[in-house]
């Protein structure tokens, strides 16, 4: 019997491949079912069933490929009211093959559909798939599904089956087994996840605060406050995976890819998301474009500022990153919102630099904007007098930026920098000068 962990960092998503006698079963796979695909090939076995903890929220699952291309067998739990072809897993059922059996748990609390799974071994329970119920350090946050899915249900109540899911269900296994989460350090599925991409459940019970002893209305308090913010995608990707989507390859090959001498007919009312580092865009780009650089979360970001059911384009610096661009849009099912895409290294506006000096000495003379999320702002302010505005919704708020003082745009790092204050260069009068104090940050 083998487990092998596939990390996606830049969804900080874990995905599983359970493998013995020559079979494989996967667990919560990512829209990119290649790698699965490959391990599979190494090893000279046959995945034979796909085991979804729940309908995700932060990216889209291949479970529908791996069903129409191999004929896996994929598992969900009844609630989910599937539309794709499966078979219900809810607790007392069991996949057995090998010397392994698989054993579902219904785990409420992060969505109400959600599952864990209980891995035996010849006889003794050795491992859990925690999905994201149980995280390395943290729980699953209870407030996505108030509005989403066939069951909706308040974060209060969330977060109630929460308490129970974990001290019932989860804490009564044996101290060694091992828990595999679907997500570490940097999701917003959850909000204090740790680093380690697995531990065991003694481990937790001493360093969880969500399994430590108290009240369960200590328990809900303490879960639902200070959340992350909901991205715009999350709702979207839940409804997409409970249909299930089309194969990756089949759905990429249908954007339109433009070359140098045909930009002349982009739509001047549809976004453009410029994914060439910083200092690239601001040398030269085109109108209408915010720049989400491809070396950060952009996965998040994209689906945090653009909307479901909103066009864009989409550029890279070359043929390469671009294919890999593609990729990562589809990642959250976004791909067919790409009207179309090109490489670009030319545009016809600049961005003039911010003078940090003369910013230090004279902050009154700018309108400062903190796009950090609230959480962030709360636990280290750093400019008293800035407006915040987080950057998910700062197109929507744009009418309350001043334009009387030129605009300094700061994040933690910079990366959400460049894309806040190319936002607001396309919306506000062009007399207005925007700048992106970017990773200077770091000297305030």
């Amino acid at each position: 019997m083998k487990i092998e962990q596939f990390e996606d960092k830049s969804l900080s998503h874990y995905a599983y491949a359970i493998l013995s006698a020559g079979e494989i079963v996967l667990v919560d796979p990512a829209r990119d079912v290649s790698p699965y695909l490959a391990f599979a090939e190494a090893n000279q076995v046959k995945i034979i069933g796909v085991i979804e903890t729940h309908p995700h929220a932060d990216f889209v699952s291949g479970h529908l490929e791996l069903y129409q291309n191999l004929g896996a067998t994929i598992y969900c739990s009844k609630l989910i009211d599937a539309a794709y072809p499966h078979q219900t897993f809810d607790d007392g059922n069991v996949i057995s093959f090998g010397k392994v059996k698989l054993k579902a748990v219904n785990t409420p609390g992060h969505s109400p559909d959600s599952i864990s799974i209980i891995l035996e071994h010849e006889g003794k329970d050795k491992a859990v798939f925690t999905g994201d119920t149980l995280f390395i350090g943290d729980c699953g946050r209870p407030d996505l599904r108030e509005n989403t899915g066939n069951i909706t249900t308040k974060r209060e109540e969330l977060a109630a089956q929460m308490y129970h899911s974990l001290h019932e269900k989860l804490m009564v296994l044996a101290d060694d087994i091992i828990v595999y989460p679907a997500h570490g350090a940097g999701t917003l599925c959850g909000k204090a996840l740790s680093d380690a991409s697995s531990s065991t459940i003694y481990a937790e019970k001493l360093g969880n605060w969500s399994l430590q002893k108290m009240t369960e209305a200590t328990f809900i308090k303490a879960l639902i406050e200070d959340q992350p913010f909901v991205p715009k995608y999350f709702p979207f990707n839940v409804e997409l995976n409970k249909k299930g989507v089309p194969g990756l390859a089949s759905t990429i090959k249908n954007i339109p890819l433009l070359k140098h001498d045909n930009l002349i007919g982009l739509k001047e009312n549809i976004i453009i998301i410029d994914t060439r580092p910083a200092s690239q865009f601001k040398q030269d780009h085109l109108p209408n474009s915010i720049n989400l650089m491809e070396n950060g979360k952009f996965e998040t970001w994209l689906g945090s500022i653009i909307s479901p059911g909103e066009e864009f384009y989409l550029t890279a610096e070359n043929d390469i990153i671009l294919q890999e661009m593609i990729k990562r849009t589809a990642k959250i099912g976004y791909e067919t919102l790409i009207k179309a895409a090109f490489v670009f290294d030319f545009g016809s506006i600049k961005t003039v630099s911010l003078d940090t000096e003369d910013f230090k000495n004279h902050l009154n003379d700018y309108q400062i904007i903190d796009i950090r999320n609230a959480n962030e702002v709360k636990e280290h302010p750093i400019f008293t007098d800035s407006l915040k505005i987080p950057l998910p919704e700062l197109r929507e708020r744009i009418s309350e930026i001043s334009t009387e003082k030129p605009i300094v745009v700061h994040c933690a790092g910079g990366y959400r920098s460049a894309a806040g204050s190319s936002i607001l260069q396309n919306k506000l009068p062009e007399k207005v000068s925007v700048y992106d104090l970017g990773i200077a940050i770091n000297e305030f």
